[in-house]
């Protein structure tokens, strides 16, 4: 029997909540309800979702408080997280995107929307599996096993930043625009922005630790992903730019 994809809502607010259950699970979904920060932490205790629907703003701590902890704590890391706020300010996308969401639903939204939002994080959290393992230089990527690793130590990062270093190094020493990334990494998830890639791109750089500095800014184009990154006293910063 084939298990239906588990979502954990956190909204303090009863009637939205109910709102998404019932859509959720007319739409082949699990959906598990939690009402604060305490009750949300005790479901993620007892058993992981595959997705988290998180409120911006909830008695006790907030959404991007509780975003910041899961992402640091490694059982819930890589667990995908859309964030639902009213907040809809660049600034506040862009604070939910540094905090750990994966995507960012603004109130009010469409039922349908929501459906997007949901199956393209499922979608991204399992990489499609072209070919073998793949290594450039002293980094490696295993996609059917899900693992990354540099210089032989294990890498740990989300979904998205997986996906993302799956095809950055399967089309390495390439300059990619933030819309073919989108196209390519996203795939047909209209709704992202092209800022949310600097953002992923930032915390693929973040996980990748030392090996950060294969990932080069091209000002005005682009990303690309080299083997031989220009190593000079002002290139590490030029290249987080």
């Amino acid at each position: 029997m084939r298990t239906l994809p588990r979502v954990l809502i956190v909204e303090d607010e009863s009637g939205i909540a109910e709102l998404i259950a019932v859509n959720l699970r007319h739409n082949g979904f699990q959906p598990i309800w939690a009402m604060d920060s305490t009750t949300a932490q005790r479901e993620l205790d007892a058993v992981l979702p595959d997705v988290i629907l998180l409120d911006w703003m909830l008695p006790g701590e907030s959404g991007l408080a509780l975003a910041r902890k899961w992402r640091s704590d490694p059982r819930t890391k890589t667990v995908p997280i859309l964030m639902l706020t009213a907040r809809g300010d660049e600034a506040d996308r862009v604070a939910g995107l540094d905090a750990g969401a994966d995507d960012y639903i603004i109130k009010p939204f469409s039922t349908k929307e929501m459906l997007a939002r949901i199956r393209a994080v499922l979608r991204r959290r399992t990489p499609e599996q072209v070919g073998g393992p793949v290594e450039i230089g002293e980094l490696r990527l295993d996609a059917s096993t899900h693992r990354a690793s540099f210089q032989g130590q294990p890498l740990k990062m989300g979904p998205t930043e997986f996906k993302l270093l799956h095809y950055l190094m399967t089309h390495a020493e390439r300059v990619h625009s933030r819309g073919q990334l989108l196209d390519k990494v996203w795939g047909d998830h209209v709704f992202i922005e092209e800022r949310t890639v600097d953002v992923h791109v930032k915390r693929l750089r973040e996980a990748l630790g030392a090996a950060g500095c294969m990932i080069e800014t091209v000002r005005g184009a682009g990303y690309r992903l080299t083997a031989q990154p220009l190593v000079t006293p002002g290139a590490a910063a030029s290249a987080r730019a």
